[in-house]
């Protein structure tokens, strides 16, 4: 243990930390390292857009051994995603091209090239009651020490002072971790009208415009 972890706002300096985080995180929480042949993908989708457009909405987690974890997201899913448009996919799509071929074929670099160039907004049905939305990830060091709860409440704090009505993120089926957290946090899992049988991604949603229950 590298002694106590500060919470502060994303610097211009913590980028390199954020992409490596977001690597060594990348496998429904474990290491993804190995499973890339461009380790720099995973924070292009996940993590570096927020701290660079977004940065007021960016926290890091720090301590003696430097920054362990991160928490990032947009006030307006779908205006974020218009200035990803803009600003961020189109230098990637030029590093980047769009993969041919099988899918069946592809491995995880082109799975996350094929999404550079597809982005794909969660569904209205979550973004219109729960516009904003999050990505959160803790090294291995900083996990179990209550750090994720204080990540998400200084962003929550964030997002509802500039005005959120909600919040929604979404988690794979495999992260069981987050699946516990989330729920242990007290997010509430969105139910569809018609479920998938087995879904890729699990959204958890927090209303704002309603008092949150206390803990029992």
């Amino acid at each position: 243990m590298a002694g106590a972890a500060l919470i502060r706002a994303v610097a211009p300096g913590d980028l390199d930390a954020l992409y490596r985080i977001a690597l060594r995180t990348g496998d429904s929480g474990q290491d993804a390292t190995h499973l890339y042949r461009d380790g720099a993908l995973v924070g292009h989708l996940y993590a570096a857009p927020y701290a660079v457009l977004a940065p007021e909405f960016a926290f890091v987690a720090e301590d003696g051994e430097g920054v362990g974890g991160y928490i990032v997201g947009a006030l307006d899913t779908l205006a974020f995603e218009a200035r990803l448009e803009a600003d961020w996919w189109p230098d990637l799509r030029r590093r980047y091209p769009d993969p041919g071929g099988d899918p069946k074929d592809w491995g995880l670099d082109d799975i996350r090239a094929w999404q550079i160039h597809h982005p794909r907004p969660p569904p209205t049905r979550v973004t219109d009651a729960y516009p904003s939305h999050l990505h959160i990830n803790l090294l291995p060091r900083l996990q179990g020490r209550g750090l994720g709860k204080a990540l998400i409440d200084r962003w929550i704090d964030a997002v509802a002072a500039a005005g959120s009505r909600g919040l929604h993120l979404g988690v794979s089926p495999s992260n069981h971790r987050a699946l516990r957290f989330y729920a242990a946090y007290g997010l509430e899992e969105f139910r569809f009208p018609r479920p998938k049988p087995r879904p890729d991604t699990i959204y958890f949603v927090q209303d704002f415009t309603t008092p949150r229950p206390s803990p029992s």
